[in-house]
């Protein structure tokens, strides 16, 4: 039986390496339809399937995109994405509206991909992380298959595809890690059982599911590091994704190594051991604070904002049930405050968590009080921007928190959880003083709405202000663009084939 195994995995080794030998020899023919002056050309790409959906981990990619064809005219950029029913066109539009930023189209090319449903969520309800990780690889399989870069990188946080991009086709590959896919903390959470969005309640309440899910994540963990350590240079978004990457690269478990050696052994002829660098680059991700600067800092309603996508781990229920707290512990707000939700809704799914809210939003009596923008274009969050009191943010352990550094650069005061970015990296003293709020629970962040409205004037404008100075002069654009060269990925750019 394991000589058995052993023949078909050495069959399966073989198998793959002559299918990246073969990509490599059709490297010349794939480029041929980007142009006739492309040999003199290298190529960067982008694995982002979602590149058109808006939110902070796209602002990234364009700004990255955009800076390197201004400073960088004999490369060309390819993104592979799956966003099939868009075209290059609106898509290019749709960054110029969303955030201002102006693209190239004669140096941009893309990649489309029809499998992005197999990176996600609904498509494995069950064994979640494993499937899309694998579906991911599929994608990233597809996309060499259509084209093969001179550089890659991952703006989307698919590790798994280092696998197949880098040792495969020996493609050098780097990533922009927003979020580990897996973390310690996941781990502790199963652990000690604690319900969680990635942790279901009949999960939790059983001994033995939360035995297997824990095995299941701490192998994970294991392949996820193995995976990480394919990169030739990594950069992350935070102190707090840092330090996580950073644990990972340094991951070891003692149990995993001996089943993987005892009982899978044949896959340590597979495994890569390449060794990407022992610590990750911090880049803070481009905010736009230039424009949002110029907005005057006086004369603020009563609104407390929300810019994020309509996912689960944004918490939009959190706002909702703090907002209600709000009103009924202080009823003289009710005639003047607003909650906006602004979000980006990527799919069904997202769509029909904005109705769930919605409808949530109604149980609590707040349909006169909430107002729901989904997908807006950037100049109608501008606005919102430009007149709000109050930005507010809600994720638990966010990795960065692009929206609460607009909500600072605009003159909203915000208030964010007390984990993550927001606190360790964004909401922290200026000159000793406060520039925001944190909080937990939905009384603290009602507590923390009511001691804003409570303001002095002097004391409201002092305090937008110093938030202001801090967000433009520590996560603006200029700051970005030098931390992503400063990162090294020129060095790892091949001679262009001959």
């Amino acid at each position: 039986m394991i000589i058995f195994a052993l023949i078909l995995v050495l069959t399966v080794f073989g198998a793959l390496k002559i299918c990246g030998i073969y990509l490599r020899a059709r490297k010349s023919s794939q480029r041929a339809g980007l142009g006739s002056d492309v040999s003199n050309k290298r190529i960067v790409g982008f694995f982002h399937p979602y590149c058109n959906a808006g939110g902070g981990g796209e602002r990234v990619l364009w700004t990255a995109i955009a800076a390197m064809q201004h400073s960088d005219p004999n490369l060309l950029f390819v993104v592979y994405s799956g966003d099939i029913d868009a075209s290059k066109e609106e898509i290019i539009a749709k960054a110029k509206s969303r955030f201002a930023i102006t693209l190239d189209p004669s140096s941009l090319h893309f990649v489309f991909l029809k499998s992005r449903v197999l990176v996600e969520s609904k498509t494995w309800p069950y064994f979640t992380l494993l499937g899309q990780s694998l579906g991911s690889m599929y994608m990233a399989l597809g996309a060499m298959v259509s084209l093969l870069p001179d550089l890659y990188i991952d703006t989307m946080g698919y590790a798994f595809t280092f696998f197949i991009v880098s040792w495969l086709c020996g493609v050098p590959a780097g990533a922009y890690v927003h979020y580990p896919t897996i973390s310690t903390d996941m781990l502790a959470r199963v652990r000690s059982r604690k319900k969680w969005h990635t942790n279901q309640s009949r999960v939790a309440e059983s001994s033995v599911l939360s035995g297997v899910k824990l095995l299941y994540y701490r192998l994970f963990m294991y392949y996820y590091a193995a995976a990480l350590r394919q990169a030739s240079f990594l950069m992350v978004n935070s102190s707090w994704t840092k330090a996580h990457v950073d644990s990972i690269l340094r991951h070891s478990d003692i149990t995993i190594d001996i089943l993987h050696k005892l009982v899978l052994f044949p896959f340590k002829l597979i495994l890569p051991s390449h060794q990407s660098p022992d610590n990750a680059a911090i880049v803070y991700p481009p905010c736009g604070t230039k424009e949002l600067a110029q907005f005057p800092l006086e004369g603020r309603e009563h609104t407390i904002l929300s810019v994020a996508q309509f996912r689960p781990e944004k918490d939009h229920s959190m706002q909702l049930q703090a907002f209600a707290e709000l009103l009924r512990a202080h009823p003289q707000y009710a005639s003047s405050a607003k909650l906006v939700l602004i979000g980006g809704a990527r799919n069904d799914e997202d769509q029909a968590r904005v109705g769930a809210l919605k409808e949530e939003a109604t149980r609590l009596g707040l349909q006169e009080n909430v107002v729901f923008v989904v997908n807006a274009p950037y100049p109608v969050m501008l606005g919102w921007l430009r007149k709000c009191s109050i930005g507010v943010n809600t994720m638990v352990d966010e990795h960065f928190g692009i929206n609460v550094v607009e909500y600072m650069a605009a003159g909203a005061i915000p208030v964010a959880h007390a984990s993550g970015g927001p606190l360790r990296d964004i909401v922290v003293p200026l000159d000793g003083q406060r520039t925001g709020f944190h909080a937990t629970t939905g009384e603290e962040y009602a507590s923390a709405f009511d001691a804003v409205f409570s303001l002095s004037e002097v004391e409201d404008t002092a305090l937008r202000a110093r938030a202001r100075r801090w967000a433009v002069g520590r996560f603006s654009e200029d700051e970005f663009v030098r931390g992503w060269y400063e990162s090294g990925w020129r060095r790892f750019l091949a001679t262009p084939d001959a």
